[in-house]
């Protein structure tokens, strides 16, 4: 048996698109996926993917369910096996087992305190709208809010009374336990008696994305000082606060159909954009964004828009939480409301058009929102200009894809008056940096000159090459780093072992290069992944791999008939250990080879339409490019013993 807490864990980060997404090729309509359906045979799909309600639907054969419904049917497995499956896609560890009375005892314990969360929910917004306190000063402080009826019951709205124990004892007399009421945080526990958390406050409910009530926020209408304006429930079993975003089950749907999500830091932001008929809005709280909350936004989409008041400090304080944002691949972009409004103050005052009519005009892409807002500190100042630059160049290292960095470096390169192959190379150092952090792997590059002659690198491939395809020479690398890619290779300097994987990756990651091919690229992140955990066997990892193309790709890559290009490198009869220090520099040269190869060929057919057009900067661009290919070509031929061709 599973724990419950595991089994909400595991449905909690489920994305039913990526997991169905894995065996059948799904096209996004609207803001659902189709595909036809692989239960029964169709020529016009009729099988449905929602994303926002986690759910898929054949319209055909009326096969429906969720995301583990789905891996039971498609794979058929039980349903522990499916949980088991879904649990090591998103690294969550499932551990089947008879459950002890204590283990049974807290999962009891969860469901006892949502029990109790739902209980006090109902309690708290039928005393808003019955209690002649909760009318009178509840209400009408939301309705001076703005906030309609609808808008107060959508969110559930309520009201604890200003009386120290009037819902605790409420709840006890209702049959409720004392150890639930503490343990949500409702109650507090002062000797013998039981007070209530959010006497005198009204009270925003707060969602899972399921929508249970897990928690609440409770803001004080006394203008006592001495007072806390906000109070949030304490963590509990149910409640995890960097894990949860207000308004997420709200706004899921919405974010799904527009493809947006536009990121604010308060309850009434929120509510007032909602209100306002601005619905894919959710909020951090006015906690710090964690990767919790990110990823909960990318399941819905990737991209974000951050809603700033105008408060410099504030926003300032914020931007490290983009620079995660950034590096989970989210499109990220930063909308400011004019001084003296924030999201909910111009939600209010403004027609639903409006509102939607600043938003698409206000909204800037970050990185250059972050150069312009930091280089008007730096004015003239050498020394702040300096951290400036690092500062943005951080953010656009974050940025794991390829071609929206260099968009970026062009793009700061212009704002900042800075050579692009300067900002390059600096985003390449911060990138290699980070990648290797946490794994055993060498930056070889950085060898001292003695090592070299026993830990051989490649030649450096420009930061103008990118995005080529060789599929020959991708599967030749995929072969040795699943099929030798534990082996010892090279000693560096300092005596430490470099083995075939950790030079592979590294030759790769310091050049920027990535696989083409999407399901070897696959292969290799994983790798990486595992080998900073350090805990399995690679090689049986992929052959039993859950994914069935990953694991027929690497059975196909490590069989007999695969032919490499390099075969009678293979074959020879020198021991292994001498073999692979010669053949491992080999096969990632030839792959450096065949890239510059076809990008000398681009660039030559750029430099012709560049002659063409007149345009006398690119051409001198393109042939200075082509100048350092060249010198780079002839340097691999060396390297590889043949002539260039």
């Amino acid at each position: 048996m599973i724990d419950r807490a595991t089994i909400d864990k595991i449905i909690d980060a489920t994305n039913i698109v990526e997991v169905v997404g894995d065996f059948i090729s799904l096209k996004k309509r609207g803001v659902n996926h189709l595909a036809c359906c692989p239960f029964h045979n169709e020529k016009t799909p009729s099988f449905s993917v929602s994303a926002a309600k986690g759910i898929y639907k054949c319209f055909g054969c009326g096969k429906a369910g969720n995301a583990v419904n789905f891996v039971m049917e498609h794979e058929h497995l039980t349903y522990v096996e499916a949980l088991k499956y879904l649990g090591k896609k998103y690294g969550i560890e499932v551990k089947e087992k008879e459950l002890t009375d204590d283990e049974v005892q807290v999962g009891n314990k969860r469901e006892s305190m949502m029990i109790v969360s739902a209980y006090a929910q109902d309690y708290f917004s039928k005393t808003l709208w019955e209690h002649p306190d909760g009318k009178n000063i509840g209400l009408s402080y939301f309705r001076e809010r703005g906030f309609s009826d609808k808008t107060i019951k959508k969110f559930q709205l309520g009201y604890c009374l200003d009386s120290r124990s009037a819902f605790s004892n409420t709840a006890l007399k209702d049959g409720y336990k004392r150890e639930y009421l503490v343990a949500t945080g409702l109650s507090i526990e002062r000797n013998e008696d039981l007070l209530d958390r959010f006497f005198g406050r009204v009270l925003f409910p707060i969602h899972s994305i399921s929508g249970r009530v897990i928690a609440f926020g409770g803001r004080t209408l006394k203008q006592d000082k001495n007072i806390a304006k906000y109070l949030n429930s304490p963590e509990s079993e149910i409640y995890i606060k960097s894990n949860v975003l207000y308004g997420i089950f709200q706004a899921k749907q919405a974010i799904v159909r527009t493809q947006k999500c536009y990121l604010v830091e308060g309850y009434t932001d929120v509510i007032s954009m909602h209100q306002a008929g601005v619905e894919n809005v959710v909020a951090s709280s006015g906690t710090s964004l964690t990767t919790e909350q990110i990823r909960l936004i990318k399941r819905f989409s990737p991209n974000v828009t951050v809603l700033y008041d105008g408060d410099a400090a504030g926003i300032k304080a914020s931007l490290r939480g983009i620079d995660m944002l950034l590096e989970d691949g989210l499109n990220v972009k930063v909308a400011l409301f004019p001084d003296g409004d924030d999201p909910d103050s111009f939600a209010r005052k403004h027609s639903v058009s409006e509102l939607e009519a600043f938003l698409s005009d206000a909204e800037q892409d970050f990185i250059s929102f972050k150069t312009k807002l930091l280089t008007q500190e730096a004015k003239k100042d050498p020394i702040q200009r300096a951290s400036l630059i690092s500062d943005v160049v951080r953010s656009i290292s974050m940025i794991p894809d390829t071609i929206t960095r260099t968009v970026y470096v062009k793009e700061c390169s212009r704002l900042m008056e800075m050579e692009e192959e300067v900002l390059s190379g600096e985003v390449a150092k911060l990138r290699r940096k980070r990648l290797y952090e946490g794994t055993k792997a060498t930056e070889l590059s950085s060898l001292p000159s003695e090592a070299a002659a026993d830990t051989p690198t490649t030649t450096p491939i420009p930061f103008f090459v990118s995005n080529i395809y060789s599929e020959a020479s991708e599967k030749e690398l995929l072969y040795f780093l699943l099929k030798y890619g534990e082996k010892p290779l090279f000693v560096d300097a300092e005596n430490n072992t470099i083995n075939v994987a950790e030079y592979i990756i590294s030759e790769l990651r310091n050049d920027e290069l990535e696989l083409q091919n999407l399901l070897y690229r696959k292969i290799f992140d994983e790798y990486i992944q595992i080998l900073k955990s350090q805990n399995e066997d690679c090689l049986k990892h992929f052959i039993n791999h859950p994914n069935q193309n990953i694991m027929e790709l690497a059975i196909n890559v490590l069989s007999d008939n695969y032919q490499l290009s390099i075969e009678s490198y293979i074959k020879s009869e020198e021991p292994e250990d001498v073999k692979l220090r010669r053949v491992i520099p080999y096969a990632i040269a030839a792959y450096k080879s065949n890239i510059t190869k076809q990008a000398f060929a681009t660039l030559s057919e750029q430099l012709h339409e560049a002659q063409k057009l007149n345009d006398s900067e690119q051409v001198l661009l393109f042939l200075e490019r082509l100048r350092t290919l060249q010198s780079i070509r002839n340097s691999f031929a060396k390297d590889l013993h043949r002539l260039t061709t």
